[in-house]
């Protein structure tokens, strides 16, 4: 038995040619505005003492996250990732995110010390 139990079937051979399986992965979140949206902002240790800002709880389309990653990593001139709906920016650059974020529209919170 699967740990895993939903309600969608799992298909492990098929047949048929011309199968393609159902993905309700596809349909992705609409993005609120930025007013209506609160983004946490914290500092993440590494391995090898390197720091990270991660920003979370953004709330929308995986497009529009990626967007405001690039706008990030572009206004810190650092490079960063956008991933498991997280944008981390390299080193600690948590005050110029937070005063980017807030000039853009966005609400923002520090997490952590």
């Amino acid at each position: 038995m699967s740990k895993h139990r939903d309600d969608k079937p799992r298909v492990v051979f098929s047949t048929n040619p011309d199968f393609k399986p159902e993905n309700d992965d596809n349909i992705e979140a609409e993005t609120l505005p930025a007013n209506q949206q609160t983004l946490y902002v914290a500092l993440e240790r590494l391995k090898g003492g390197k720091v990270a800002t991660v920003i979370s709880n953004f709330i929308g389309s995986e497009t529009d996250l990626e967007a405001l990653g690039k706008q990030l990593k572009t206004k810190c001139g650092v490079g960063g990732t956008v991933k498991d709906g997280l944008i981390m920016i390299q080193g600690e650059q948590r005050d110029k995110v937070i005063a980017f974020l807030g000039s853009v529209g966005y609400k923002t919170k520090k997490k952590g010390g």
